[in-house]
């Protein structure tokens, strides 16, 4: 069975837990090129692929501290091209026998970066080939090199900064103190190029007009002749992507499933059924099992808890429902139809930032909290995971939901998490609690479409807070609680900033919850881009 790395050429991230680090693996896909990241800590060994290349990412720690992380010297004997980028130049350097030093004070902000002709090799200029003599960069760092180590040549440099680009003499070996990833470094997106393309020649053959052929076959492979799929279908861009895809590689074999765990939007079950039957004829069938959600979820407060139960719960419904799919199933062939396969797989809608935040390393990137894609999980599960979006950015999707003629209203909605509103009720959870932040949540977003603001979102919501404010209604004092209400633009939800909304959006969005929803006395508005903060509240 044909992997996705045996399908396009690869270059391997190695994060040493940058913020930046999935800028790199962006920057490589907007070329085309497939990119992959992983942990620093990751041995060669264990690694099935070879890449074309490798990216050493930049890194909070000193290449010299005694905890400082250290990639596999094994990297080295690949004899594939490498890029340290920040910390990985350094870690180059450390490695190969130069030497680094702490700055005498730490370089944050712009920088000029003069460019060295070396000649006399064609691998030694390359990195810088085609971009002039002096690039605007983006610098953040508090140590440096103070030796480059033996047989690099010396290819830029700063003020400040007398090693600020080296390329071995003879093997493709490159190292940069500046982050080409970010928009501050206006040409360094053309620098990344000029390796993934130019260094490791690799082939511009990562889109999704090609990842939809190649995953349906690997779909196909995997499933067999008759194997089944059973999915989870929330309604949102994920879910209904992966569930298309499925249903055009196997068919009527893809039984899709909603779980009504009652901490779904206003209306979204009935929605859903409606959308998915009649838009994209997926076999749909809806169970509700709020019931036995919120008996399990009644008095949690803890967001881990509320998201491990959610999981758990969720499984325990879809081994019941595969049980009965297999049961009806077995009644058919008694009564002389053609033997059915056995379902044994669950599909999930798990995209690449989810894999990236629940890699679990001591560092920004490390783990902030158990995704609900990928963690929150049973250990003893019986069905097997299948998830055909896992090597995916969101705008990735959103593209192949377009080449499976999926609806735009569809593939532009926004995302919806696996927990519901459970992770936006921040207290325990009650029907009241949910109905009430249902109510808020409808008022937000058909506000935010009446505006046409909707597309211009990449994602917005309400939350209920677990505090109650003072307030004045009529002639009476009142003690309720209050919504915050958080709108995002992102272009792949690793990083994101808040919307700015129109004065009188806002006005008129804050009047209606206070008025409409019995409650809620005081709406506010969340401010904070992520990083520091998460898109979600919990």
């Amino acid at each position: 069975m044909a992997e996705i790395h045996d399908q396009f050429d690869t270059i391997l991230i190695l994060d040493f837990g940058s913020q930046y680090s999935h800028l790199i693996t962006r920057r490589c896909r907007e070329r085309n090129v497939y990119a992959e990241l992983m942990p620093c800590t990751t041995l060669i060994k264990d690694i099935n692929f070879k890449p074309k290349g490798i990216i050493l990412s930049g890194s909070p720690y000193s290449v010299y501290d005694k905890d400082a992380p250290h990639v596999d010297p094994t990297v080295f004997k690949l004899g594939i091209p490498i890029l340290g980028i920040c910390y990985g130049l350094q870690e180059i350097a450390w490695n190969l026998g130069g030497e680094v030093t702490k700055c005498d004070h730490r370089e944050y902000g712009f920088a000029e970066i003069q460019i060295n002709k070396i000649g006399g090799g064609e691998s030694v200029d390359a990195l810088f080939e085609g971009l002039g003599e002096e690039m605007q960069v983006w610098m953040s760092h508090g140590d440096q090199l103070s030796q480059p180590p033996p047989d690099f040549h010396v290819i830029g440099h700063t003020k400040t900064a007398p090693y600020a680009a080296l390329a071995h003499n003879t093997k493709p070996l490159y190292g940069i103190q500046f982050h080409p990833e970010v928009t501050h470094s206006p040409r360094g997106k053309e620098l990344i190029a000029k390796f993934v393309l130019s260094i490791c020649k690799c082939r511009q053959n990562w889109t999704m007009e090609e990842f939809i052929g190649k995953e349906i076959s690997r779909i196909r492979d995997i499933c067999g002749q008759r194997g089944r799929v059973i999915g989870a279908v929330s309604g949102g861009v994920d879910s209904t992507v992966a569930a298309k895809l499925m249903h055009e590689a196997i068919g009527d074999r893809f039984h899709a499933i909603m779980v009504d765990n009652g901490v779904l939007r206003l209306n979204e079950a009935q929605q859903v059924n409606e959308m998915l039957n009649r838009d994209l004829g997926v076999n749909l069938t809806v169970v509700d099992a709020s019931e036995l959600f919120l008996s399990r979820l009644e008095g949690i407060e803890d967001p881990e808890q509320k998201r491990k139960i959610i999981g758990n719960t969720f499984i325990n419904v879809f081994e019941e429902e595969a049980a009965k799919i297999e049961a009806a199933a077995d009644e058919e062939a008694k009564a002389g139809a053609a033997a059915k396969g056995r379902v044994e797989w669950l599909l999930q809608g798990t995209l690449y930032p989810d894999v990236i935040e629940s890699i679990s390393f001591k560092g920004p990137s490390a783990t902030i909290k158990t995704h609900h894609n990928v963690g929150g999980l049973l250990k003893d599960m019986k069905l097997k995971l299948i998830e055909p979006l896992r090597e995916l950015f969101k705008d990735e999707v959103r593209a192949l939901g377009r080449l499976l003629s999926i609806p735009v209203p569809l593939v532009q909605r926004h995302p919806f998490p696996g927990p519901g509103l459970a992770i936006r009720i921040l207290g325990p959870i009650t029907r009241d609690q949910v109905k009430i932040l249902q109510h808020a949540d409808s008022i937000y977003i058909e506000e935010i479409r009446k505006a046409n603001l909707y597309d211009q979102i990449s994602q917005a919501f309400a939350v209920l807070l677990p505090v109650k404010a003072v307030g004045v209604m009529g002639d009476q004092r009142t003690y309720e609680q209050v919504i915050a209400l958080r709108a995002v633009q992102s272009e792949d939800f690793m990083t994101a900033d808040w919307f700015v909304f129109p004065a009188d959006v806002l006005r008129r969005i804050s009047s209606r919850i206070t008025n409409e929803v019995a409650g809620i006395n005081r709406v506010t508005y969340d401010i904070s881009s992520k990083p520091p903060a998460t898109v979600e509240w919990l």
